[in-house]
């Protein structure tokens, strides 16, 4: 077994060497190539009302099990395993915080898809760099701030070139399923395939404990790099909402429809198995 971070393939390439075979599982962020994968970036969109992990994960099985994924999936020869499910977005920024949207004009902001359309909704400059390339980006002034979730500031680095994070901001997040080739797949023996598709739950349970266990400490991860915890007041953050929420998920939707997809039915879908996860005490 080959596990690669990045070894196999470039990142914007993952679905491009599933798709001919070159190795035969992978994950990929939708925002780096939401023409790739249209139909899942309903999740990317901006202020959906997602509170936590367990919301996350909800959403995303809801869509990947939708036809129209499962068919748009199927060009590139892949079929959706399970989401790597990512808290809301915040943002790290060097200088003076910002905090109200005057302040977030004209600011550079490391964020793709969804949230990069929030930004620009607000008059602030998105640019797509990789996670990868962030740290550089932000280290060389290319960027003021980056949006990322609390495990890719660490990982990545951008904490240690912040001055400030803000805590609650929480626009949106990025989505980023795990696929399987389909052929190597279906090569599976029966009890193969069991095994695989019987541990997506397993692993996803695990994985929101361990990521739990982060968002416990974060406070005091902030307060060893010397980071200032920002909150953005409630009325700024419902001018944010009322600003780029709506046109991004009606544009969206607009996009969707023209395209043939069914854009108002998996928006839909999202919000309704949204209310069911939150009526369940999610």
């Amino acid at each position: 077994m080959n596990v690669s971070y990045g070894g196999l393939s470039k990142n914007r390439e993952n679905l491009d060497g599933i798709s001919i075979g070159a190795f035969e599982m992978a994950q990929f962020c939708a925002g780096y190539h939401p023409d790739k994968n249209r139909v899942v970036t309903v999740l990317e969109l901006p202020f959906l009302g997602v509170e936590n992990l367990k919301q996350e994960v909800a959403v995303s099985k809801a869509v990947y099990a939708h036809p129209a994924a499962a068919d748009e999936m199927a060009q590139w020869n892949a079929k959706l395993l399970m989401t790597s499910p990512m808290p809301q977005y915040n943002l790290v920024g060097t200088g003076d915080p910002r905090t109200t949207l005057d302040q977030f004009k004209g600011m550079r902001v490391r964020a793709t898809g969804g949230l990069g359309n929030a930004f620009e909704a607000v008059g602030a400059v998105p640019t797509s760099v990789t996670s990868s390339e962030a740290y550089q980006a932000m280290e060389s002034g290319v960027v003021d701030t980056v949006a990322f979730a609390q495990h890719a500031h660490l990982s990545f680095g951008t904490i240690n070139q912040a001055d400030w994070w803000t805590a609650n901001l929480n626009p949106g997040t990025v989505n980023c399923p795990v696929v399987v080739n389909i052929d190597a797949y279906e090569s599976l023996s029966d009890a193969e395939r069991e095994a695989l598709d019987s541990s997506v739950d397993e692993a996803l349970d695990h994985y929101l404990a361990n990521y739990g266990e982060l968002l416990k400490r974060w406070d005091a991860v902030l307060e060893e790099k010397g980071v200032e915890k920002v909150m953005i007041s409630p009325e700024v953050l419902e001018e944010f909402r009322a600003t780029a929420a709506a046109p991004a998920r009606d544009a969206w939707i607009a996009d969707m429809e023209a395209q043939g997809l069914p854009g108002q039915e998996l928006y839909d879908l999202v919000m309704s198995t949204l209310e069911e996860a939150k009526s369940n005490g999610s």
